[in-house]
């Protein structure tokens, strides 16, 4: 249950970070905002993981002894993209008005590495449901948070947030690498 707590709180930070970047921008209604955008992010990084995990399980037969290096190298992938990211210039610096239409595609686009991530989450022998509630519950209270906090000046935590859950989900690959080789 540890395991799937820590990966929520990684995927959650994408979403963390542009929620900070949304409080920074927008002044007005920030109680709203935040409820709207945890609503969008947490719904996504719920809804994205069930697709990767049901490819998974779907190929599962095809890759079965090679899932572990699969999901070690997607993890991998997505910690060493969001750490990269974490240097550039943020999504949310060209968004002056928040629409629904603007957080429907900010949602899609932090979650976008969740559905790769929840190909992964076959390997942790949890229940698949509970596991993508924490998930989105995480990315939900991860996202109002962020918001305030941007509203509040946080812009420092923007980049941070995103090398944090980078370095956590390449250390997740780690583990289930490992894990698998010494059995």
């Amino acid at each position: 249950m540890l395991e799937v707590v820590i990966l929520a709180i990684a995927l959650s930070m994408d979403a963390f970070a542009v929620s900070i970047g949304l409080g920074i921008k927008n002044k007005e209604k920030i109680k709203s905002l935040a409820i709207i955008a945890g609503l969008y992010f947490g719904i996504f990084q719920a809804l994205m993981p069930f697709i990767g995990y049901a490819g998974g399980v779907g190929l599962k037969d095809i890759i079965g002894g090679y899932d572990y290096w699969i999901a070690f190298v997607l993890l991998l992938l997505i910690g060493g993209k969001m750490i990269y990211e974490a240097f550039g210039e943020p999504v949310e610096e060209e968004i002056t008005k928040v629409s629904h239409k603007i957080l429907l595609t900010l949602a899609i686009a932090t979650s976008i590495d969740a559905m790769a991530a929840g190909f992964t989450l076959h390997l942790f022998n949890l229940n698949v449901y509970l596991s993508l509630a924490i998930i989105g519950i995480t990315t939900f209270i991860f996202s109002i948070f962020g918001v305030y906090l941007g509203s509040k000046g946080g812009a420092k935590y923007e980049s941070k947030a995103e090398i944090l859950g980078g370095v956590i989900l390449i250390i997740i690959g780690f583990k289930i690498l490992l894990q698998n080789l010494l059995v």
